[in-house]
């Protein structure tokens, strides 16, 4: 709201800067933040901007990763030269997939062909 001896004037602004500087958030030590909240009409909240801290318990931590299971390999993509082969796997598991799926749309091409109630779903040029 803005008030001169002559007249008063009331603009609403509808730009959201920054409630929080991202100089505020780069100063932050690891387990620290920050943030903002909103409330409703029928329920107002007085703080809305807080800035908290995660505590972490190290020793808790380090019993619980010391119970972790190591995860089963279920594929090895080594030859039996130790050569990684990895990626030719997946480019012949991609391509054999793909020829499955023309070899699959062919034969439905085929079968809807040589089906007369169902010819009529094929364009055919003339």
């Amino acid at each position: 709201m803005t008030i001169n001896r002559n007249d008063k004037s009331t603009s609403i602004s509808t730009q959201m800067d920054s409630l929080i500087p991202p100089s505020k958030i780069s100063n932050l030590t690891q387990g620290m933040f920050v943030g903002a909240v909103s409330d409703n009409f029928d329920e107002r909240i007085e703080q809305k901007i807080f800035h908290a801290e995660i505590v972490v318990d190290n020793e808790q931590v380090k019993r619980e990763t010391a119970n972790y299971k190591k995860l089963p390999q279920i594929i090895d993509f080594r030859d039996e030269d130790g050569n990684d082969r990895m990626q030719e796997e997946i480019q012949a598991n991609y391509n054999r997939v793909k020829q499955e799926v023309q070899q699959i749309v062919t034969d439905e091409m085929e079968r809807i062909k040589n089906d007369p109630n169902l010819q009529h779903l094929i364009k055919t040029e003339e």
